[in-house]
């Protein structure tokens, strides 16, 4: 069988109706719209959410809360993870961590939380450390270098 061979099932696929065609085509005259209204104009129909002039719910409903679109997103890791991915020595970068599959986006710089524990020696350079997670690393021998 090619592609050229195809054909849908006999009967699945209906012609489309030719509208407005005639008295004869059986859908002439209004053309399924019926008689008058505002569903039977060129531009019939009303937009979403139209309520007929009653009050829509989205002018009911509160509004509630606020999007700061000036706000800084960190990618997030911590010590623990570092531990388990990288190995004694290295340096761990933003883009360490992507290529390692630790973090997916770099958003706006890295975040270093202090979950799990930290035995490597490894210099962390990120944009901004928890107090803890700082010790950690400097404990286990290694630097918290901030960019």
């Amino acid at each position: 069988m090619k592609l050229h061979e195809l054909s849908p099932a006999p009967g699945a696929a209906k012609p489309a109706w030719r509208k407005g065609r005639g008295a004869g085509s059986g859908n002439g005259k209004t053309a399924g719209k019926g008689h008058k209204g505002q569903n039977a104009r060129s531009g019939g129909g009303v937009r979403i959410g139209f309520e007929g002039g009653q009050l829509p719910l989205y002018r009911k409903l509160p509004k509630r809360g606020f999007k700061n679109r000036f706000a800084t997103h960190y990618a997030i890791v911590n010590v623990g993870t570092l531990n388990a991915k990288f190995e004694d020595g290295e340096t761990v970068t933003l883009d360490a961590l992507c290529e390692k599959g630790v973090i997916s986006k770099p958003l706006d710089g890295l975040k270093v939380l202090a979950n799990g524990e930290l035995t490597k020696k490894l210099t962390v350079e990120a944009k901004v450390f928890s107090q803890t997670a700082k010790e950690k690393i400097e404990a286990a021998g290694g630097k918290a270098e901030v960019k």
